[in-house]
């Protein structure tokens, strides 16, 4: 074991999301301070210059096209209403939409840096329109070029600024993409299709000629996909057992990357188009880690800053030479003076489940593991529950490790990663299946030589926190302690009280109020809260607009008011999930304290 406290643990860095200027400035996301900033950086392993001093977490950075400025996105408390933001090169901070009370989800900058789209609700909170802003306009100076009736995004301007790509979500399984003239505000369906069919990461492509995307039509993975502007749809790369993630497209030279997820590790490839759906494939990038995301290209497609992260490695934004692979990282942040090769890489396993079915996992021991049936283990379920857990740096979990515990992070049913079959076996009535995974994953760490049965800890975030929930209800006697966070404890006022915006997508995957009440009790685990023996911790944001704390609360004073052990904490600063580092450090130091005294 290694002698480091928590605290240094949740000071390991992360730089992420970059944006290239045209005169080759990298703009990115660090969180030094405590919370993600936008800084920059004119060369690699330069001092970086602070740019944003904000409490509040920037969520993204696009510079213009045109001009060495940039728009940035915030909101406050973590209340998901974003605000968008220009910042000048000389640094001052303009307020482009000064609507608090709306949500604004930015569509991008128009070819020509003289205007940009976004999506809003400040019309209607449940659905979202599409509006064009001139870049010096700020307020309720936005054009409303297309009003929505469900959940839209902009995903692009087309080459010659004329056209948006469209995209609207019926759940999280079921897109639809269209293409509206801004002039006329005319729209075009690309996409009409029946039954639930994934098309998303949509980019205009080379000259404006047609889209290109990735979606499971008529296949069980996702494929790369070129979408004519008239609603044809050709494959152009695919794979039979893993998804395609995502592509990004340079519209004036015809370069992509596009990334395969391959046992929630991914491999780049990077290439031209030489034909409407043909590539020609460079050198991959030699990137460390296994995960890589955020393609964001440079002047003339020469190069692209890409988020570099893995189990064992930090995030960190390295920028990557197109045609020859090779890569440099520009950005240095720090792993708090902890050595690199202290940190520990999981294994991907599989385990039975009671079907039959193969359940992935990745699964680390601590360094000091020995073979007697002594080491703890943390059941660490991914939220979602359209997600994955891939082996990103978390430094709270190489903290437990250097503690002793052993992690097992299962992908149960429902799960994406593993095609679409897989994600659609814990819908409504199926829900309670992967609660059952996880007793499968119990199961196999019984059988493990080094593990100790009666110190293993359920702990999750989201809809992770409801399955911590729902397994100590369900199988109160596999369970030292639970962890909830940020969790869902009765469907039925989760979805009353959950943002208007998301209630239709919510109830897609989980049921309606009005179809499935019956069974949405059923399942709740506040229905069940006689069940639990193991201590319970609950952890919330007050400002949570997806799962309000009344969650937290309820299923809290339910637990305390029959006997069990139950800490609860809420912050007043925070919504779905602890952002800021000081409230992590405080919420996480608790929890060792409690999973000390308990487990």
């Amino acid at each position: 074991m290694y002698d480091y406290d928590l605290e240094r643990y949740l000071n390991v860095r992360s730089a992420y999301g970059a944006s290239i200027s045209p005169e080759g400035t990298l703009a990115f996301l660090m969180d030094t301070t405590g919370v993600g900033q936008v800084w920059t950086l004119s060369e690699p392993g330069g001092w970086p210059d602070q740019r944003t001093f904000y409490d509040e977490p920037v969520s993204f950075v696009d510079y213009s096209p045109t001009r060495e400025e940039l728009v940035f996105g915030m909101d406050e408390g973590g209340n998901e209403r974003a605000q968008l933001y220009r910042l000048d090169d000389d640094g001052r901070v303009t307020e482009l939409t000064a609507m608090p009370d709306a949500k604004h989800r930015w569509g991008g900058w128009r070819p020509d840096g003289e205007a940009f789209a976004f999506a809003s609700n400040r019309r209607d909170e449940a659905v979202f329109d599409v509006y064009v802003q001139d870049r010096d306009a700020t307020g309720d100076d936005a054009e409303l070029v297309y009003e929505g009736d469900g959940w839209f995004t902009v995903s692009g301007w087309s080459p010659d600024g004329q056209h948006l790509a469209i995209s609207e979500a019926h759940s999280s399984f079921d897109q639809d993409v269209y293409v509206l003239d801004v002039e006329s505000g005319d729209l075009t369906h690309l996409t009409p299709h029946e039954g639930s069919v994934r098309y998303t990461s949509v980019s205009w492509g080379p000259e404006g000629g047609a889209l290109y995307l990735v979606t499971d039509e008529g296949r069980d993975t996702l494929a790369l996909a070129r979408l004519s502007l008239e609603g044809d749809l050709e494959t152009v790369r695919d794979d039979e057992q893993w998804n395609i993630d995502g592509v990004a497209i340079d519209q004036d030279t015809g370069r992509l990357a596009y990334s395969r997820n391959v046992e929630g590790y991914n491999e780049i490839t990077v290439g031209e188009f030489d034909g409407p759906t043909t590539v020609e494939a460079f050198p991959s990038p030699d990137l460390p880690g296994g995960l890589a995301g955020g393609v964001a290209w440079g002047p003339e497609a020469e190069e692209f800053a890409v988020s570099v992260t893995g189990r064992t490695v930090n995030t960190n934004v390295f920028v990557v030479d197109a045609e020859r692979g090779e890569s440099e990282r520009w950005t240095d942040a720090s792993t708090a003076g902890i050595p690199q090769e202290t940190f520990v890489e999981p294994e991907v396993v599989r385990f039975e489940s009671f079907d039959g079915r193969e359940i992935p996992a990745l699964f680390s021991l601590p360094p000091a593991a020995e073979n007697d049936g002594s080491t703890p283990v943390i059941v660490d379920i991914h939220g979602g529950p359209e997600s994955q857990r891939r082996p990103s740096f978390a430094g709270l979990t190489q903290y437990f490790l250097s503690r002793g515990y052993a992690v097992l992070e299962p992908n149960v049913r429902g799960s994406t990663g593993y095609g679409k079959a897989y994600t659609h076996l814990d819908d409504v009535e199926k829900r309670m299946d992967s609660v059952k995974d996880i007793r499968a994953g119990v199961g196999w760490l019984h059988d493990h030589p080094a593990v100790d049965p009666d110190r293993i800890v359920a702990m999750g975030g989201s809809y992770g926190g409801f399955m911590v929930l729902a397994s100590l209800t369900e199988y109160p006697d596999l369970w030292a302690a639970g962890v909830d966070v940020v969790g869902i404890a009765n469907f039925v006022t989760f979805l009353q009280n959950t943002g208007e915006w998301r209630r239709e997508l919510r109830e897609a995957e989980y049921g309606s109020l009005a179809e499935d009440r019956e069974f949405l009790e059923s399942v709740s685990p506040i229905n069940k809260v006689e069940r639990i023996t193991a201590p319970l911790f609950v952890l919330h944001g007050a400002n949570d607009p997806r799962v309000p704390v009344g969650e937290a609360e309820q299923i809290a004073d339910e637990v305390a008011d029959h006997g069990v052990p139950v800490e609860k904490l809420i912050f007043d600063d925070e919504g779905h999930g602890i952002s800021k580092r000081e409230n992590r450090i405080e919420a996480y130091t608790r929890v060792v304290e409690f999973l000390d005294e308990h487990v």
